[in-house]
């Protein structure tokens, strides 16, 4: 706790009040683009009628509040960094959901796009609204899974008055237990582990779909690449674990820029991965591009009131 005050300390107010400008600014920026995407997606019903489209305004949405969440929790760091444990639990548990989701949505879309290029004729049968909607409620229990375990460590660990002090909000000062420690290592790695081999499988098999079905080669092509762009994201997602292990080999070579470090990792790790969302699905999307484009242009229908045959006879006739 003593080296984080210091850390803070010795952080001079131009470069906190740089940091905060920027990290604001992105975030501010990331959520009025998913913004604009969620607008379109419950503007027109084919979308929330479309398993692919529900599955991946989830994760706009996930984006949206993950975003918002570290944003704070970053400003807080610096403003007020010493909050009320119970208040700090919540946002480190919503915080950890929405950190746990996003592998778990990208899994389920790349499996739904896997079924759709290998499976075309199983596809609405497999793929329903009422099934997604399901779907989307397990990963977020799942994803409230470690939160909550978490929560029950500290409680298991710390008297009930622990919840009603003060404290740095960060995860590795509240859940400093062993116990926390071993259980992030065993949840990391089934996570990743299970991503991973969900994500090589799916676009193994659109490879070979895509070799083998030449008139569906243009569908099982984009399948392909949005896979690999899913990968893409998990890969700098995952950064995030293997950050601790960077610290410790970086910020004794610079421990000058030790501040600079830390603010790079959380760029890196928790605000470039929000913004590869956007352009997986939307941008890329013809259908959605081409929605989105329309209510952005606002082009409104010009309705002129023609005079009614009565209204002829009228003038015609005046008494």
């Amino acid at each position: 706790m003593n080296s984080t005050i210091n850390e803070q300390a010795i952080v001079t107010f131009e470069e906190m009040l740089t940091k905060n400008l920027i990290i604001i600014f992105l975030g501010i920026t990331i959520n009025s683009i998913n913004g604009m995407f969620v607008f379109t997606f419950f503007l027109n019903s084919t979308f929330y009628n479309d398993p692919r489209y529900i599955l991946y305004i989830h994760l706009v949405i996930n984006d949206m509040i993950m975003t918002s969440v570290t944003v704070l929790l970053h400003v807080l760091s610096y403003l007020l960094p010493i909050l009320n444990v119970s208040f700090c639990c919540i946002f480190l548990i919503t915080a950890s959901a929405t950190h746990k989701n996003t592998p778990l949505t990208l899994a389920a879309m790349a499996t739904e796009r896997y079924i759709a290029v290998c499976k075309p004729l199983h596809h609405p049968q497999v793929c329903t609204v009422r099934r997604t909607r399901i779907l989307i409620g397990l990963i977020w229990g799942v994803g409230l899974i470690p939160g909550v375990t978490d929560l029950i460590i500290v409680t298991a660990t710390q008297p009930l008055s622990f919840f009603s002090t003060v404290a740095l909000c960060r995860a590795s000062y509240i859940y400093n237990t062993i116990y926390h420690i071993e259980k992030n290592k065993a949840v990391q790695g089934i996570y990743m582990l299970f991503v991973w081999m969900v994500l090589v499988f799916t676009y193994c098999k659109v490879l070979v779909a895509a070799r083998k079905v030449s008139t569906n080669a243009i569908s099982a092509r984009k399948a392909q690449s949005t896979i690999l762009l899913h990968g893409a994201q998990l890969l700098l997602c995952m950064l995030s674990y293997i950050t601790p292990i960077i610290d410790l080999i970086v910020v004794p070579l610079f421990p000058a820029y030790q501040s600079q470090i830390f603010f790079s990792h959380y760029l890196l790790t928790n605000i470039i991965p929000r913004l590869l969302t956007p352009l997986i699905y939307g941008v890329r999307d013809q259908k959605f591009a081409a929605q989105m484009k329309a209510n952005l242009s606002c082009k409104f229908r010009v309705v002129t009131v023609e005079p009614t045959q009565l209204n002829k006879k009228t003038n015609e006739n005046p008494k």
